[in-house]
Formats: structure tokens, C-alpha cells, sequence
């Protein structure tokens, strides 16, 4: 197989490779920080979550269409507002589904399982009744399209490169909310002793119910994200529901570096090997060895160490 290439070609198709993981990377590590979230801080298993990416994938569309028919002169800037109101529409139904449902099924994961997948079915079908069964797209902005050259073999898109950019920075922000802030040290404090928390005047029900937002929110981000590298579908967030539980579970849950690291490792070894295999292979592959290291290591790659 490799004797078909030169050094040179071989070169450049890692180089491409490994620049369209760095892109999967992004968007695992903005769908998994939301999972993190929820599923690593509240023990919530939230099968609608992307779902909730698809909703920010949609609100990113209906913006898309909004400027380019009302303010044409101001539709290269429209993507800012659209993240904003991607977070906001996310969040704002996270928190409601927390209110009308999950608070209902703390400590009963396999019900939050259950339940939440039903809740992605209903948004699939809604999703399918408001925008009709075919994907549809986002125009990119002028300054978002073409790329960048490195060499005369490698490019390197400049949306790529975008979503890379809005993923470190999702993460930075992610990491001073969660281990410097005050809300943070309160979500940390309810999962680990709810009762204690409530006792020193902590607002358990508030917290669960912002964290479970922000979780959304998050993942709303990730859908205006994806819309720079794929059609959006009714369907689409289940696409990527199984990979970002994977990088979770595998990095170790409400690790945040974990999650990182873990999104790194499976987004470059199912980009690399999707060039010389089948993409389904790819998956197989990436997931027989995640989880041989699981059984070795259950607990993740990065577990918290907990006070006996």
C-alpha cells in the first residue's frame, strides 16, 4: 500500500490527515465538553445531546438566512450572533428539560438513559416537521472559505482552521468556569455531597438546573460548529452521540483534560486510518482499542483522585 506513494506524498497525506483530525478533534471536544459536563459532573446520561447540537446547528441556518436576506451588508459577521443565539436557544431548553424531567431521575442513571433518548426521538421529529427530512446547508462567509497553503501539497482550510480556534477558546472558557469560579466550586460541591451542599446554603436545584443549561449550551456552540464542516439533518447528532460518549467514558469522566486528550487520540486514529481503510473499519478499529484499554484501565485516562 505504501509503496504506491513517495516519501513526499506519504508526507502530505499524513499532514492532511492529521490537519482534518485536528478538525474532528474540534468538534468532539466542544460536543464532549457539554457531555462532560452533565454526564462527568451530574451523572446524567443524556442520549438527546446531539440533538441539542443540532438545534444550534439549526438556529446557526435560520440565522444564516435571516442576514442574507434582511442585512446583506453585515452577513460576514452573522456567525458571531449565530454561536450566541445557538448558546442561548440550547441552554435555555436544556434548562427546561432539566426542570420538566431529569430533576425527576438524579441518582437513576439507566432512567436518565431512557428518558433522554425518547426526548431525541420527539426533537428528531420535530426537526423533521419544522425544516423537512433532507439536510440542508449554511452559506460561509466570504473570509471563512478557501484555504491556506503550506506547501506546494498541503492546504489547510480556513474554516478548519476556524472551528480549531473556537474549540481552544471554548475550552479555556470551559476550564475557568468550571475549577475559577464560584459557580464551579458549587457544582463540584453539590456532586459530591448534595446534602452537605444544600446544608451551607448552596442552591442544589439551581445548580443542577444551570449546569444542565450550560452543558446544552455548550453543545449548541458545537452545532454551529458543525455547520462549517457538514450538512445538518434531523439525524445528524446521532452521527456523533457514540463518539462523544467514547471520549468521555475514555478520558475519564469530569476530567477535563481527560476529555481533551481523549478526543485527540480517537479523532487523529479514525482520521489517519480512514485514508487506507474503509470508514468503518476505521471506527471498529478505534473502537476495539479503546475498549481494550478500558478493561485494562476502566476508570479512564485521566481519573480524579478522591480522598478515602
Amino acid at each position: 500500500m505504501f509503496a504506491d506513494y513517495s516519501m513526499g506524498e506519504l508526507g502530505a497525506i499524513f499532514a492532511m490527515q492529521g490537519f482534518a483530525g485536528l478538525i474532528l478533534f474540534s468538534v468532539f471536544v466542544l460536543m464532549a465538553l457539554g457531555l462532560a459536563i452533565i454526564f462527568g459532573q451530574m451523572g446524567v446520561i443524556n442520549m438527546a445531546h446531539g440533538e441539542f447540537m443540532i438545534l444550534g446547528a439549526y438556529v446557526t441556518y435560520l440565522t444564516s438566512n435571516l442576514f442574507s436576506e434582511y442585512m446583506p451588508a453585515l452577513f460576514s459577521m452573522y456567525f458571531f450572533l449565530a454561536m450566541i443565539l445557538a448558546f442561548i436557544a440550547a441552554g435555555a431548553l436544556g434548562m427546561l428539560v432539566e426542570w420538566a424531567l431529569i430533576r425527576h431521575l438524579y441518582k437513576r442513571p439507566l432512567d436518565t438513559l431512557l428518558a433522554t433518548w425518547g426526548l431525541s426521538l420527539i426533537m428528531q421529529q420535530i426537526y423533521r416537521s419544522v425544516f423537512g427530512a433532507r439536510e440542508v446547508g449554511v452559506t460561509i462567509p466570504e473570509w471563512m472559505m478557501g484555504s491556506l497553503p503550506l506547501t506546494d501539497m498541503i492546504e489547510i482550510p480556513i474554516n478548519g482552521i476556524f472551528v480549531m480556534v473556537l474549540a481552544t477558546g471554548i475550552s479555556i472558557a470551559v476550564y475557568i468556569l468550571m475549577f475559577r469560579s464560584s459557580w464551579g466550586k458549587q457544582v463540584r460541591a453539590v456532586t459530591q455531597n448534595r446534602v452537605m451542599a444544600g446544608a451551607v446554603g448552596i442552591n442544589t436545584e439551581h445548580t443542577d438546573r444551570l449546569t444542565f443549561g450550560i452543558g446544552c449550551g455548550v453543545a449548541g456552540v458545537a452545532g454551529s460548529a458543525f455547520t462549517m464542516i457538514g450538512s445538518t439533518g434531523p439525524t445528524a447528532g446521532q452521527l456523533y452521540i457514540v463518539d462523544t460518549f467514547l471520549v468521555v467514558v475514555f478520558g475519564g469522566a469530569a476530567s477535563l483534560l481527560g476529555t481533551i486528550a481523549s478526543a485527540f487520540s480517537i479523532s487523529q486514529a479514525q482520521s489517519i486510518m480512514e485514508f487506507f481503510l474503509s470508514g468503518s473499519m476505521a471506527k471498529v478499529l478505534t473502537l476495539l482499542t479503546v475498549v481494550g484499554i478500558l478493561m485494562l484501565r476502566p476508570q479512564g485516562l485521566f481519573a480524579l483522585k478522591l480522598r478515602k
